[in-house]
């Protein structure tokens, strides 16, 4: 059974007199209040310098980026220890007490199953103390010093490396801190965490714990975000809002991370007795891990940003009681125009259900005053999903007809210049929310639809509340002003000027909740994933959509041409918007073209047998580009004969076979333990300079291979959840390394497959150059140069 003619009566919370200067009015409010916004999120401009030393000057720590990232420097390099010995020379050039950390540290976090085996390095961190007057405890700046093999680090980590030495530069020429800081440049994260992890777990000024700042970067520009802390955050949350000069950060952005796989230095050290906050920039991901990631590259004023933050929050938790930074719960937080909005976790689901109950008192106001049926009021509710779900859709859509026409794409974690398909994306949104509000609007009505609109978000807080509760805020707060505004709407002449001002006073804060999140989420999760910045655009649209409907002309009372006017008035909004999201993706196709400057991404491999004298080209990519198909074809799995490669298929291609020695396994003993097990020592002693070497036996898991216990390099193994076939050590010694291996009575026949690997196809018989156009692509194992030999014992 249809729904009847909407009735006069039956149309929207707010329809003043004057309608268009009521919706010019409205729709400036939102705009300006959005631009506050932005520039709220935007980075402050660099200190040249000159600037006053007890401050962070941009300039100044850029010097130091130049030397750091002058060329690639992962773990074991020689350019590595360069860039060690600069670190060292400034930090004792401030008159620091300074010593690198020489030692063998395991893994932290999840990479494991990435790198194909239980994986430990050769770390060696350079750790520097500031002595607090009266020390409560201890603060930790971190930031990692090595680069991947692809590229030099300009952002990742060099941004991260010389704000913490331009911040002990400020520290140590003003009033010194009541407690110790810390500053920890660690080496190895690329590779494994492992720096971070050996002095979490073993330098003596980590054994009490205490806070840690990390900071990262993931890109080249864009805002500093906090984006991740320790749990029970409260109080951290209230020393950031406070004390850092851009505090950019929400809760949705802690519980989308630890939902996450990845991890950082940040995350050995929660494996340990310390709290603190996780910091990075991440837009321009383009250059992530890529030779592009030069000093050049980067924005200064989000290094300025970083430095900004650290050094104020240095300062202020150096005064602080560390003691009492304690919490029995996380906050919930976002930014806003000047500050950081934070309160007490616990308060989302109380939000959250008056967010609820006050949409359903206006849903049942709505039917007592006549503005609305009950049946109404459900299609609604029913047909507010659908821009809910057709938006996500449609940007995923256009992101693969986009991919489609450039498929080097997807091999980026975002395009170099994403900014015109990031605004298609958002018209898109639009041209959907205004398309459906076009064809529903006469049917259902404004009111009906505002409440299915503010019904979805109330829900959404619930749901979040129970799965995500820092990111309730998100959907609760919206939907509890917006109901605010429909019941002081009601309670007022529905022609008159305050229905006008109730809605757009909740569409501000609509704009100010949800804008940063879709802002910030187009870098956070790449263009592949741009449906879900889509659908917190839709949730705005559906908290604003009052003052949407002030776009359209005044619902019921029109007949015949006046009717038919003012349905072709209600669909320039959503023309315009399509229309917009078309142009934009065509400007993003012309404007983002492969070249020179910005290439195509590629990923190529060579790889020795050493037992057949057999080789191959091997390549990550999915779809492989023209330059990379001329190397591979068909697809191998790699895992039984180079398993430090990690497991599953690639592409490959025959390669002719190098001059390339492999490395040698060494029997140091072969004894029988007094309970009957075998116990073996070996040595595996590279036979070139490589970045990494690796041991599996036969092929199997650990347990499987009947393994008891494992020691590597001096370093015991926990074998507990391991289910890789071997071991993978990062910045061998040229000496070799020994692995000291215990097996039950099973373990008579045994078979080790030894690896090590190092970068730079060049050298290799049948490379080719790439084309000026053509680059390599982000990734821990691009122009990785692999040998592999089987020893039986």
């Amino acid at each position: 059974m249809g729904v009847p003619p909407a009735r006069p009566a039956d149309r929207a919370l707010a329809r003043p007199r004057r309608r268009l200067p009521a919706a010019v009015g409205a729709l400036a409010a939102l705009l300006a209040v959005g631009a506050g916004v932005l520039v709220d999120l935007a980075t402050p401009a660099p200190r040249p310098a000159d600037a006053p030393r007890e401050q962070f000057s941009a300039e100044r720590a850029y010097q130091n980026v130049k030397v750091i990232a002058a060329r690639p420097h992962v773990a074991g390099s020689v350019s590595n220890d360069q860039v060690r010995e600069h670190v060292v020379g400034v930090l004792r050039g401030l008159g620091l007490e300074t010593e690198v950390q020489d030692t063998v540290a395991p893994e932290a976090g999840q990479l494991s199953g990435a790198a194909g085996g239980a994986t430990l390095a050769r770390v060696r961190n350079v750790v520097a103390r500031l002595p607090g007057t009266d020390s409560a405890g201890r603060v930790f700046l971190v930031a990692h010093y090595d680069s991947v093999q692809s590229g030099p680090g300009g952002n990742d980590d060099a941004a991260g490396t010389a704000s913490i030495l331009e911040v002990a530069r400020a520290l140590t020429a003003g009033p010194r801190p009541r407690n110790d800081v810390v500053f920890v440049l660690t080496d190895a994260e690329e590779a494994c965490l492992c720096g971070a992890s050996g002095f979490a777990a073993s330098h003596p000024l980590a054994r009490d714990g205490g806070v840690v700042l990390n900071l990262e970067a993931r890109g080249s520009t864009g805002p500093v975000i906090m984006f991740e802390t320790s749990r029970n955050n409260a109080k951290l949350v209230d020393v950031f809002g406070r004390a850092a000069p851009h505090p950019v950060g929400t809760s949705f952005a802690v519980e989308i991370y630890r939902a996450l796989p990845n991890d950082t230095d940040f995350t050995a050290f929660l494996g340990h007795d310390f709290v603190g906050l996780n910091s990075a920039y991440i837009d321009g991901g383009a250059v992530y891990h890529t030779p592009l990631d030069v000093p050049a590259a980067m924005d200064r004023g989000s290094l300025q940003m970083h430095g900004d933050n650290a050094l104020g929050l240095a300062r202020e938790f150096g005064r602080t009681d560390l003691t009492k930074l304690g919490s029995s719960h996380d906050a919930t937080y976002f930014p806003v125009p000047g500050g950081l909005v934070r309160y007490p976790g616990w308060l989302t689901l109380p939000l959250a259900l008056a967010a609820l109950v006050t949409v359903g008192l206006l849903g049942w106001l709505l039917v007592r005053r006549g503005r609305a049926t009950a049946g109404r009021l459900t299609a609604g509710v029913g047909l507010a999903l659908v821009p809910i779900v057709v938006a996500p859709l449609g940007a995923w859509l256009l992101w693969t007809a986009i991919t489609a026409v450039r498929p080097g794409y997807a091999e980026l974690l975002d395009p170099y210049r994403p900014v015109w398909y990031r605004l298609a994306v958002v018209a898109l949104a639009a041209a959907v929310l205004f398309t459906w509000y076009a064809l529903t609007r006469r049917r259902v009505g404004p009111a009906a639809l505002a409440f299915g609109g503010l019904a979805w978000l109330a829900l959404f807080g619930v749901l979040l509340v129970a799965d995500m509760p820092g990111g309730a805020y998100l959907t609760s707060l919206p939907a509890l002003a917006g109901a605010l505004a429909g019941l002081a709407a009601l309670a007022t002449r529905l022609d008159g000027p305050w229905p006008v001002v109730a809605v757009a006073l909740a569409g501000a804060v609509a704009v100010v909740v949800l804008l940063p999140t879709v802002v910030l989420l187009f870098p956070a999760l790449g263009m592949a994933m741009g449906g879900v910045a889509a659908l917190f655009a839709v949730l705005l649209g559906l908290a604003a959509l009052p003052v949407v409907d002030l776009l359209h002309p005044q619902a019921g009372g029109q007949r015949g041409l006046a009717a038919l006017r003012a349905r072709r008035l209600g669909t320039l909004p959503t023309a315009a918007a399509g229309l917009a999201a078309v142009v934009l993706a065509g400007v993003g196709l012309a404007v983002d073209r492969f070249d020179a400057a910005h290439p195509v991404p590629t990923h190529l491999m060579y790889a020795l047998d050493a037992d057949t004298g057999k080789a191959q080209w091997l390549s990550r990519e999915d779809d492989p580009q023209p330059w990379t198909d001329g190397y591979v074809s068909g697809t191998v799995d790699v895992s039984n004969k180079f398993p430090g490669l990690g497991d599953g298929e690639l592409r490959a291609g025959p390669a002719p076979r190098a001059n390339l020695p492999a490395p040698k396994v060494e029997v140091l003993s072969d004894t029988e333990t007094a309970n009957g097990n075998r116990r073996i020592r070996v040595r595996v002693v590279p036979q070139r300079p490589v970045r990494l070497l690796s041991l599996h036996l036969n092929g199997d898991a650990l347990g499987s291979a009947g393994l008891l216990a494992a020691t590597v390099a001096g370093q015991p193994v926990d074998l507990d959840g391991v289910r890789a076939s071997g071991f993978i050590f990062h910045a061998p010694p040229s000496e070799g390394v020994e692995f000291d291996l215990t097996f039950d009575a099973s373990g008579n026949e045994l078979r080790l497959r030894a690896m090590d690997a190092s970068d730079g196809l060049a050298g290799i018989p049948g490379f080719r150059p790439r084309p000026p156009d053509v680059g390599i692509v982000g990734s821990h194992s691009s122009e990785m140069l692999a040998v592999a030999q089987t020893y039986p014992l």
